[in-house]
């Protein structure tokens, strides 16, 4: 091999090397540095530049157990992130709800988007209707957000009953919470057969 064609190579190796999961990007099975495949002991050394404070009044000896929110140095709150098991470490996460607006879809959704931008982008699986919020499923994605009544016409805010579709809800209407569901039961399933 010539000497220009290893130089070539290596740096080729280092660059892709040197490529790096985006921090705030969501995408299917993925939050930022979160993957489906995490665990929660193990947020404490992937967040290790920002503060992890549990919320479980249980403790470990092997790492983080339970629900934790994570913070930027600095003070801004960016993820609350909830295990299936609040009592081990090797829990794997099943939500997390995003605080942060750089945390963005490849559509640009976040939380500072609006339902115009859900309905622009996404098609919309289900809505469901609960005592002060709608909560909405994204079709083929992890993604729920949750709206706040407030936002709806007067005559949906109280009827607990009704059926609402997304005509009802109005393009302004802002997110209230924006939530990402992993669901491993299929994972458990795969693994069995």
């Amino acid at each position: 091999m010539t000497r220009p064609l290893i130089i070539a190579l290596l740096s080729l190796l280092f660059l892709q090397c040197g490529e790096s999961k985006d921090p705030y990007s969501i995408e299917t099975g993925r939050v930022g540095l979160i993957d489906r495949d995490v665990r929660i002991g193990q947020i404490d050394s992937i967040f290790a530049q920002d503060s992890v404070v549990g919320l479980s009044p249980t403790t470990a000896a092997l790492g983080t157990v339970g629900e934790v929110e994570i913070y930027e140095k600095g003070g801004s709150k960016l993820l609350l992130v909830s295990p299936e098991d609040d009592r081990d470490p090797n829990a794997r996460i099943t939500n997390i709800q995003v605080f942060d607006s750089r945390y963005l879809t490849d559509k640009g959704l976040s939380t500072a988007s609006t339902f115009a931008d859900v309905k622009a982008n996404y098609a919309i699986a289900s809505i469901e209707n609960a005592i002060n919020s709608v909560v909405v499923f994204l079709a083929d994605s992890d993604i729920y957000l949750t709206i706040d009544k407030k936002e709806l016409p007067e005559e949906l805010r109280y009827n607990y009953n009704a059926r609402i579709e997304a005509t009802q809800i109005p393009d302004e209407a802002t997110i209230k919470y924006f939530m990402i569901g992993w669901d491993h039961s299929e994972d458990d399933n795969s693994t069995d057969q």
